[in-house]
């Protein structure tokens, strides 16, 4: 069993080896399957000032009159005026901002002409087994959460200050050891998923423990610490799936597509009655249409017909059919009615903008059709885009949302929004990467009459299988290549 215990070092990645430039050591970093760079290493190797700090969305590096702009969760850099496409996002993690390696030899030599960098791999260095993590305080428990994924059940136990743990491996499973760790009464979760039998949450001499039983094999385990509030995040999975999954992994072949709303949920209306929930169904039907008969690919519906879904139980949908994509379609309104355009969002726990929280909050509100039970699961709304914000899928959810987003606007010549993140609830479970595309604003007049009209529909669902068409062509040809490998 491997245990990856360096906090800062398992959130951004798995640290491969250092870079050598100009006599200094960069570490190379593995974040979700892609080779990273720290961004502030880079800079003071290459002695330039830089401007930005783990909470901004940009970051800005200036040697003279160079001039380099990348922005968070973007794949596109701008160099001196210039706009450069790398092959993933830049992304900030708690051990800071990353960019992709190729940003040593695509931009540093346009600021750097004269920088000579090095690439040289080492052994990675011994993982210990146990992680502390300063505590303050005395701390609580207050949330238990087990979700099963296809390749990994992640358990989640969240507390109101830090503390300190160790994992150990016993006879049927694991045993973690809370060290000041108060809980108040015992929990217990029957899962039975395949990876995870029981996991027995129990009060052992002013400390906690947590027992997990599993099933088959010995897990392989992953643990995180996340902060605000703290959560120690504990992945499971079957050391045969995840060492196995890259050479193996088929091409892809399946897609989830979710049409918003429906039932007594109607979503959006536009001033002579369009209703949302009708019109995302008939355009999603469209797009699995072409899915099928021109890529050959499954295209599975979260729903065929005008009824309710909640919100969670449409990624539980995609999860179960082991989909390769999922695809949320809906359409957006504003009081501001010439508001247009089509924007493309992935799932984060902090919003780009404003209007991107005010789009996500409108989408959430669905929540409110569903049951008691459900509404409460909106006040740990923000944990749980939190714990699934560190998941593998972000960085091929943000290349998803650029590829269609650029493929609509193209296609279908109205504004472009950008490509933005927010956090959309029915995003937050998908174990694949996962995107929600606002097709146009019924709100607005012009708009609506153009989303009435059946050959514009065939448009838009042209566009959007444009969009996964070409995510598909760039997905088979990394499997194949890593295949190869």
């Amino acid at each position: 069993m491997r245990i990856l215990a360096c906090v800062i070092a398992l959130v951004a990645g798995v640290v491969l080896g250092p870079l050598v430039v100009a006599g200094a050591e960069i570490p190379l970093i593995t974040h979700d399957g892609r080779p990273y760079v720290p961004l502030d290493q880079v800079a003071a190797a290459l002695r330039v000032r830089r401007d930005w700090t783990s909470a901004s969305a940009r970051a800005r590096l200036v040697l003279g009159r160079q001039r380099v702009v990348v922005t968070r969760n973007r794949a596109l850099v701008e160099v001196n005026g210039t706009t450069l496409r790398l092959s993933a996002p830049a992304v900030v993690t708690p051990g800071g901002w990353l960019v992709p390696e190729e940003f040593l030899s695509k931009v540093v030599p346009r600021i750097a002409p004269r920088a000579r960098l090095v690439a040289a791999r080492t052994a990675a260095p011994p993982r210990p087994t146990i992680v502390a993590v300063a505590a303050t305080r005395e701390a609580a428990v207050t949330d238990l959460r087990v979700r099963s994924y296809p390749s990994f059940t992640r358990v989640v136990i969240e507390a109101d200050a830090p503390f300190t743990y160790r994992i150990e491996r016993v006879r049927d499973g694991v045993l973690v050891r809370l060290e000041g760790l108060v809980l108040q009464s015992p929990r217990v979760e029957q899962v039975h998923d395949g990876q995870v039998g029981e996991l027995r949450l129990e009060a052992a001499g002013g400390s906690t423990t947590a027992t997990v039983t599993l099933e088959g094999e010995v897990a392989d385990v992953r643990e995180i610490t996340l902060v605000d509030p703290f959560r120690l995040v504990l992945d499971f999975a079957r050391p045969a799936e995840r060492e196995g999954r890259r050479p193996e992994a088929p091409m892809l072949r399946q897609i989830v597509l979710d049409a918003g709303h429906g039932g007594h949920d109607a979503g959006a209306i536009g001033p002579t009655g369009l209703l949302e929930k009708d019109l995302v169904l008939d355009i999603t039907f469209r797009v699995a249409r072409l899915c099928e008969q021109r890529l050959g690919i499954k295209a599975s519906l979260s729903r065929s017909g005008d009824y309710f879904v909640p919100l969670a139980d449409r990624t539980s949908f995609a999860n179960r059919q082991r989909a390769d994509l999922f695809v949320s379609i809906h359409a957006n309104a504003q009081r501001d009615l010439s508001a247009a355009g089509v924007e493309t969002y992935f799932l984060s726990s902090e919003a780009t903008d404003i209007a991107a929280r005010q789009v996500a909050a409108k989408e959430n509100s669905v929540i409110e059709l569903e049951s008691p039970v459900a509404r409460q699961k909106l006040d740990v709304l923000k944990t749980i885009l939190w714990d699934l914000a560190q998941s593998e899928f972000l960085a091929e959810s943000s290349n998803l949302a650029e590829i269609i987003q650029d493929s609509m606007t193209e296609a279908l010549h109205i504004p472009n929004r950008g490509v933005k993140q927010a956090g959309f609830y029915v995003l937050g479970g998908a174990a694949m990467p996962a995107v929600l595309i606002e097709i146009g604003f019924v709100t607005n007049p012009k708009e609506e009459r153009r989303l009435r009209d059946g050959r514009y529909r065939d448009e838009i669902a042209r566009a959007i299988f444009a969009g996964i068409a070409e995510y598909k062509k760039r997905y088979d040809q990394r499997m194949r290549a890593s295949i190869g490998d």
